[in-house]
């Protein structure tokens, strides 16, 4: 009966063999056959068509990040509404419980957010 259980997940570990494989063969593939002409144009750093200026190092406000990392956790987190609104009806009032607590949390991070200032600005 073991040695059932461990073939039913053949198929995946074949397809994970299979990717690597296709991944490794196409990285030294294409580092082996692909041209290795370095000249000083193709070393020059390139953004956006936009010539280099001065120092790539300069600091500027870590508001811009902050914004960033909470855009991304509230988005990942409104994320987890689309499978509760597509089962709203089967889960009852216990889903729509758990939600209301969900959103409460967020609630709850966002003001504290707005309380200390972290969306300001003017700073």
């Amino acid at each position: 009966m073991e040695g059932h259980a461990y073939s039913e997940f053949l198929p995946i570990a074949l397809m994970f063999i299979v990717a690597l494989g296709f991944v490794a063969t196409t990285m030294i593939a294409t580092h082996a056959l692909g041209p290795k002409r370095k000249t000083k144009t193709k070393l020059d750093p390139f953004e956006c068509g936009i010539e280099s200026q001065g120092n790539a190092r300069i600091p500027f406000n870590i508001k811009y990040f902050l914004v960033a990392i909470l855009f991304v956790l509230f988005d990942v987190e409104v994320i987890f509404m689309y499978p509760w609104a597509v089962n709203f009806k089967e889960l009852e009032i216990a889903g729509f419980v758990e939600m209301m607590i969900f959103i409460a949390l967020l609630l709850v991070g966002f003001f504290y957010l707005i309380k200390k200032g972290a969306l300001n600005w003017e700073d």
